[in-house]
């Protein structure tokens, strides 16, 4: 029994290596980023901030690698926590910089692992709707300004990720200059995720195009 998870690591790290030599013959320095147009990741973790941690389910769509939504949900009840906010809702925009001024002159490093956590650097800006202790899901959604970062498990742009998404929250109330309550008025938070990312093409690019047909 004891050398079955010896046989899966084993296993497992043939399956990375062939996948890794694949890639390198390809030559294909995007690492399966411009597969498609559109890239759409599903992942899910926990938020840690001020007070307790809060499960979380993160759902992501980018074009081109470069520019997308996000929205994640958090609920803390689910951990059986006490935390505050008891539930949020953040939805807003990202980009992605450095992708394209990389790839279009040149410079990718060749490594997957390197290039694909690189590129995925990215800004974060949105509307957050907080649940405090007490009270119901705020009417009035406050402000969350952070940047993501998200590392590849395998080196190709479609498999497993890790996420990691940090910055700052304010409340409506904050906003406005009013009294600081707790941490559902402000408040750093980070969000740790594990999911799927799958590269395919909805033919944006060419939509116009097509529809001049």
């Amino acid at each position: 029994m004891s050398r079955l998870p010896a046989c899966a690591v084993v296993v497992l790290a043939t399956c990375c290596a062939a996948t890794a030599a694949r890639a390198a013959d390809d030559g294909d320095t995007s690492h399966g980023r411009i597969d498609g147009d559109i890239s759409a990741s599903v992942a899910v973790g926990a938020t840690f901030g001020p007070s307790a941690p809060r499960a979380a389910a993160d759902l992501r769509l980018r074009y081109l690698w470069t520019a997308g939504i996000f929205a994640t949900y958090e609920d803390g009840p689910l951990f059986g926590t006490s935390s505050d906010p008891r539930r949020a809702l953040a939805t807003g925009i990202e980009l992605r910089p450095i992708f394209l001024a990389r790839w279009l002159q040149g410079l990718e490093s060749g490594n997957a692992y390197l290039d694909l956590t690189l590129d995925s650097l990215g800004l974060e800006l949105g509307a957050v709707f907080a649940q405090p202790q007490g009270r119901s899901f705020g009417s009035r959604p406050g402000l969350q300004a952070g940047i993501g970062l998200q590392i590849p498990v395998l080196p190709r742009a479609t498999g497993p990720i890790i996420g990691l998404h940090g910055g700052a929250r304010w409340s409506d109330s904050a906003l406005a200059g009013r009294v600081i309550e707790g941490p559902s008025d402000r408040a750093l938070y980070l969000l740790v995720t594990i999911g799927w990312q799958q590269v395919f093409g909805a033919h944006v690019v060419d939509l116009g195009d097509r529809a001049g047909r």
